[in-house]
């Protein structure tokens, strides 16, 4: 059906930009009026082209209806976007970025070394889940440590609370923040 429905775009593209492009030299003085009257006048009073130009305008209105009425994204594509379908043959669960995003989350509090925290998820079609972690840490935190304890942390919380495999954990350190809770900067 995608093929199908490339080529009726193509298609309904290309006439659109005919009709730009006729209208356009029609404005500018290019084309004769009167020419392109007669031979449309020619077009539509011929038995055969006449039923050709009318099945054409059907097309073009069908498409036109489909595109502004009706949303090919399905419903389950959309539940997709925001989370994981996992199915057995005992039924569907549904775990939403949110809920991943949380867990992560209470992995990184976990550390006393880590400070201000957000996070987030994205999801391939595979179901791999790419994690993003920002952070302030601590002044006295070892960030290299820290990081790789982490890292290995979220990826095997992940896999022990939903079974998704955590293709990658990606931290960014914002800053350094003292022992009173302030940036080191300020």
């Amino acid at each position: 059906m995608k093929m199908l429905e490339k080529m009726t775009l193509i298609l309904y593209s290309n006439l659109v930009l005919i009709i730009a492009v006729l209208l356009c030299t029609l404005i500018f003085g290019w084309v004769d009026i009167n020419n392109v009257g007669e031979f449309l006048h020619k077009m539509i009073v011929g038995e055969t082209s006449s039923k050709v130009i009318l099945g054409v305008c059907i097309a073009l209105i069908l498409l036109s209806i489909r595109c502004i009425f009706f949303d090919k994204t399905s419903k389950e594509q959309i539940k997709e976007r925001q989370g994981v379908l996992l199915q057995n043959e005992k039924g569907k669960l549904m775990i939403s970025k949110d809920t991943i995003e949380n867990l992560v989350s209470s992995v990184v509090k976990g550390y006393p070394d880590t400070k201000d925290i957000s996070t987030r998820i994205e999801l391939d079609r595979e179901n791999n889940v790419n994690v993003y972690v920002n952070l302030y840490v601590s002044d006295n935190a070892l960030i290299k440590d820290l990081s790789a304890n982490l890292q290995t942390e979220i990826m095997q919380k992940v896999k022990d609370a939903t079974d998704l495999d955590v293709k990658e954990v990606n931290i960014k350190i914002k800053d350094v923040a003292n022992s009173e809770g302030k940036n080191a900067k300020a």
